[in-house]
């Protein structure tokens, strides 16, 4: 995509438009533009380097979910594609940048920062930091008494905790959209919310018990973010910087955006650039080690394989509408098929996504600017994209 100077009226952002179609196009890769960001330090020295393998062609036909075969080109283009980085066995076979976007640029990851919290937390439980299994007040004595009183960590993790929390977007009421006002994200409808996603995470009441069905809701997350933060004395931006950006390599600085407070949002507020995404996804596949260096705990990525005992009929049983039948979520991840498959993935509203298989030594990473949060068709669509992708590298050998 070319930027005139000015740029075009479509794609001038607005508070209260900038994540729709079409100016998330060009907001989506200038978040540090849009809202207040901290910044998520690269290393000094040379980045992890990311060596080009057999390329893999962009006329590879694809079965799309309506019975279609098309190239994978279309199904990049119509589902508003901004990057996509393939890397099989190590190497790079495929990097795409079709609207703009560049190798420097960073990107909204939305969600997709829920796993690199996640990722944070298991780093620090495996320090010793972070005892799963400890009731949240341990951390946060602020939530004595309020609605997350009772949960624990274990119960963040898995998005399990029994608190009220509304994920529909188009509700003006609903907490998702509260909390896109207490962050600035969208222009303030109630003007006495708080200005600190911290306190607002404990005005949040119950809806059940604690460690019932699992439920998408970001504010695990958050709440998540503030226990790493307390109980390691760093902040978010800090913690990913040095537990998983400089000992991965990454080629470029990460930004988060961040409340009036400075507190980072953790739930969907970090903007990384398409290869260091690779990069993180290739830690992952690669059992958390870097070189000679464990960087992520083997533990965790084995518990976040395997799950609890009851992590998939929590998933069954969620009010989520997940469409992935046999799945599960663990450790702010996505497993999106049946025990047999070990696929992990990181998914983000406006269609972010990391795919992991180890089967298949396999990982694809997607950015893209959907014009509206969901869009099942599109997400349908690129898994079956990714999975096919998938099957071709094994099958070329």
């Amino acid at each position: 995509m070319t930027i005139s100077f000015p740029t075009p009226v479509a794609l001038r952002w607005a508070p209260d438009s900038w994540q729709l179609g079409p100016s998330n196009r060009l907001s989506f890769s200038h978040l540090r533009e849009v809202v207040r960001t901290a910044r998520i330090a690269a290393p000094a020295g040379p980045a992890r380097p990311l060596v080009s393998g057999d390329p893999v062609e962009l006329s590879l036909p694809i079965t799309r979910a309506d019975g279609r075969v098309s190239p994978l080109q279309d199904v990049l283009d119509e589902g508003f594609t901004d990057g996509l980085l393939v890397l099989h066995r190590g190497q790079v076979v495929l990097e795409q940048y079709p609207a703009g976007l560049t190798p420097t640029d960073t990107h909204a990851l939305l969600s997709v920062s829920k796993s690199l919290v996640g990722t944070v937390a298991g780093i620090l439980i495996g320090q010793g930091v972070i005892d799963e299994t400890s009731v949240i007040t341990t951390y946060i004595p602020e939530f004595a008494g309020r609605g997350y009183d009772g949960a624990t960590v274990r119960h963040l993790l898995d998005m399990r905790s029994g608190i009220k929390y509304s994920e529909h977007y188009e509700e003006p009421d609903a907490e998702i959209t509260v909390m896109g006002q207490v962050v600035d994200w969208t222009p303030r409808i109630f003007p006495d919310l708080p200005t600190s996603i911290y306190d607002y995470l404990t005005l949040l009441v119950p809806a059940g018990a604690h460690g019932g069905p699992f439920n998408y809701r970001s504010c695990e997350t958050d709440a998540l973010g503030w226990v790493c933060e307390r109980a390691s004395g760093q902040p978010m931006n800090q913690l990913i910087s040095e537990l998983i950006w400089q000992p991965m390599g990454a080629e470029q600085d990460a930004d988060a955006a961040v409340d009036r407070a400075g507190t980072v949002i953790h739930d969907g507020g970090i903007a990384a650039t398409l290869r260091d995404l690779g990069r993180f996804g290739q830690l992952l596949l690669d059992g958390g080690r870097v070189g000679d260096r464990q960087v992520v705990p083997e533990a965790f990525l084995a518990d976040t394989y395997r799950g609890g005992t009851d992590s998939r009929a929590a998933f069954a049983s969620t009010a989520t509408d997940t469409r992935m039948p046999g799945g599960m979520y663990r450790n702010q991840f996505w497993l999106p098929y049946p025990a047999e498959r070990s696929v992990l993935m990181c998914m983000g509203i406006y269609g972010q996504m990391i795919y992991v298989d180890p089967s298949r030594d396999y990982v694809a990473v997607k950015l893209s600017s959907w014009p509206v949060a969901q869009r099942p068709d599109l997400l349908g669509d690129t898994l079956l994209a990714v999975d096919q992708l998938g099957d071709h590298l094994a099958a070329r050998g």
